[in-house]
């Protein structure tokens, strides 16, 4: 029988082209549909600005909240390589994310080593595939501090 992580790999050509309608219908309804759906964690909206084209563009992504601040994963389902939108972030890391309605200005930032031994384990927890994915890849999965700035 295939793991979910086998399917995710097959699907992925399809689930980009979903994932940007899902963007595009929850901006659209204003954050009234796709934050969340039911027995899955929440979702929010991270704008980043291409490093190197510099186009905008738009990533749902699962997050967990840290006090004042969100925590994104970089896990890209356990793939070698980390997701497009960490490198546009570190060029870019002033930014967007929508929370339902609320729009939040945000400061993006890898988390240090003592920020991640603390933030990691409480991860896995709050959403398991996160910890699934590590079996797949020798990439540490960066976790993504998004600060709101004033």
């Amino acid at each position: 029988m295939a793991s979910y992580l086998d399917i995710a790999d097959r699907s992925w050509p399809v689930l980009k082209h979903l994932m940007r309608a899902h963007a595009e219908i929850y901006r659209a309804t204003d954050g009234r549909i796709g934050g969340s759906f039911p027995g899955l964690p929440a979702l929010l909206l991270l704008d980043h600005v291409g490093a190197k084209s510099g186009k905008k563009r738009t990533t749902p992504l699962v997050y967990m909240s840290d006090g004042d601040d969100f925590v994104v994963v970089a896990s890209k389902g356990g793939y070698a390589k980390n997701p497009g939108w960490v490198h546009n972030l570190r060029a870019h890391p002033d930014t967007t994310i929508q929370i339902g309605r609320r729009r939040i200005p945000v400061h993006a930032r890898e988390a240090t080593d003592e920020e991640r031994k603390r933030i990691w384990p409480q991860a896995v927890k709050y959403n398991k595939p996160w910890g699934d994915y590590t079996s797949r890849t020798d990439r540490v999965f960066p976790l993504v501090i998004l600060s709101p700035r004033s």
